[in-house]
Formats: C-alpha cells, structure tokens, sequence
C-alpha cells in the first residue's frame, strides 16, 4: 500500500491547514459518508505526529500517514489524494493493487 500525494493536494493542505515542515497528517475512516470503494463510511483526517504506521509518505517535510489500526479502511488499496479544481478542495481515491 503507498500514498500518493498529488502537488495541487500538498497545496491545499498548506494553505488550509497552516501545516509547516514537521506536521503530520493522518488519514482514518469516520463512520457516515461515503467513498470510491466504501458505503457508510468516509475518510477524516486528523493533523498529528504518526505513533505506529502502517505507511507514511514525507512531502517536502509533511508527514501523510496511515496508522496500522486503520489498515481495514485501506486494505487491498493504494490511497491517492488529488484536488479537485472544481469544488476547491481535496479528492480521495483508492486504487486497487
């Protein structure tokens, strides 16, 4: 499993979340909602510091990371976050390996 950052989401991040060099960004599923692969369930996030992942990928010093508790949301996927021009704010995807 990776995570895959696109530059227009490593933006947004910045810009809305006031995230600096050292910040971690952690990606769980919420009860409500809906994703790609998921019903009754969407993806949250929380900004904080990664205590036992399962993966992180490091951008330009922001940590994006999913922790091993979290493993059954993502399971049998790679997870890429993308902006969306169109509603000004992040995308999730999920890719099957």
């Amino acid at each position: 499993m990776k995570i895959i950052v696109s530059d227009k989401a490593h933006e947004w991040y910045i810009d809305e979340m006031g995230l600096e060099k050292g910040d971690g960004v952690g990606f769980f599923g919420k009860v409500y909602g809906k994703t790609e692969v998921h019903d009754n369930f969407s993806v949250a996030i929380n900004v904080a510091q990664p205590v036992d992942p399962l993966v992180v990928e490091t951008v330009d010093g922001i940590h994006y990371f999913i922790e091993k508790n979290d493993e059954w949301f993502f399971k049998g996927y790679d997870f890429k976050i993308d902006y969306d021009e169109t509603l000004n704010e992040v995308s999730y995807h999920f890719i099957e390996r």
